[in-house]
C-alpha cells in the first residue's frame, strides 16, 4: 500500500489529546506572557511535550518519512495551542528523518511561519542532521540562508551546528556568523554568541582567535557571549 503524504491520524489524535489531558491553566498564563504568544498555551511542559509525542509515535509508528512530514505538518498548520507545534517539531526527531533533505522545506516552513525564537531554536537543530548526512548540499543551503532577508532563517543559519562539537565545519560556521556581524538585530547578536560559546567548548582556541580577529566588528553583546567560558588570556 502506498501511503505517500497521508497523515498518522493515530499519531495526531495521541498528541492532540496527551497535551489536553495535561494542560496546565496557570502555567499557560505564565508562558503566554513570557513568550508574547500570539496562538494559546496549554502550559505543558517541554519534557512533557517530548513523552507525549515519544508515546504517540511508539504506538502508531509511521509508514515512511513522506507520513511523518506531511503528519508534522498538519500538526503545525492546524495547531490550536502553541505545544502543538512543538510536539510538530519534535516528530521530526525520529531517525526516519534525521539526514532526509525532503524535510528541509518542513523545517524552512516552521522558521518562516513559527517567526519566534523557541520555534526557530527549535528547529535549528534539525538542520544540523541534514549537514551531517548532506554536507555539500547543506553547506550551500546554510551559506544561502546566512543572507537571508529573513533574520530569523539567519539565526537557524548561525545555530545549525550548536550542537555539533568536534563534527562542526568551523569554516562554514565562520562563513554563517561573518555575514551577520553587522546585524543591529538582538536575536542575530546573541545567535553568534551562543553558537561561538558552544563551539568553544570543543575548539577554545580557534573561538579565541576568532573573536580577536573580528573584535572591531562584533557586537559587545557577541563578544560577551562568545567568550563567557573561555579560559582568560595569560
Amino acid at each position: 500500500m502506498n501511503h505517500g503524504e497521508a497523515v498518522n491520524g493515530r499519531v495526531l489524535a495521541a498528541v492532540r489529546t496527551g497535551l489536553r489531558e495535561q494542560a496546565d491553566p496557570v502555567r499557560a498564563a505564565g508562558a503566554g506572557a513570557y513568550l508574547k504568544s500570539t496562538i494559546p498555551c496549554l502550559g505543558v511542559r517541554v519534557p512533557e511535550v517530548r513523552h507525549i509525542v515519544s508515546a504517540a509515535a511508539a504506538g502508531a509508528p509511521f509508514d515512511s518519512p513522506e507520513q511523518l512530514r506531511a503528519t508534522a505538518l498538519e500538526l503545525w498548520r492546524g495547531a490550536a495551542a502553541r505545544e502543538e507545534r512543538y510536539a510538530a517539531i519534535d516528530l521530526t526527531a525520529n531517525r526516519m528523518v534525521s539526514g532526509d533533505m525532503g524535510m528541509l522545506p518542513a523545517y524552512e516552513e516552521f522558521i518562516r511561519s513559527g517567526a519566534w525564537w523557541d520555534f526557530v531554536d527549535g528547529t535549528a537543530g534539525r538542520l544540523c542532521g541534514l549537514l551531517q548526512a548532506n554536507r555539500a548540499e547543506m553547506t550551500g543551503v546554510l551559506l544561502r540562508w546566512s543572507t537571508d532577508p529573513d533574520f530569523w532563517i539567519r539565526r537557524a543559519a548561525i545555530l545549525s551546528q550548536l550542537k555539533a562539537k568536534a563534527a562542526t565545519d568551523s569554516a562554514l560556521l565562520a562563513r554563517v556568523v561573518e555575514a551577520n556581524l553587522a546585524d543591529p538585530e538582538f536575536f542575530i547578536r546573541k545567535a553568534i554568541g551562543w553558537a561561538l560559546r558552544e563551539y568553544g567548548k570543543t575548539d577554545p582556541g580557534w573561538v579565541a582567535a576568532f573573536v580577536a580577529a573580528h573584535a572591531a566588528a562584533m557586537s559587545p553583546l557577541s563578544r560577551r557571549e562568545a567568550v563567557r567560558h573561555l579560559a582568560p588570556v595569560r
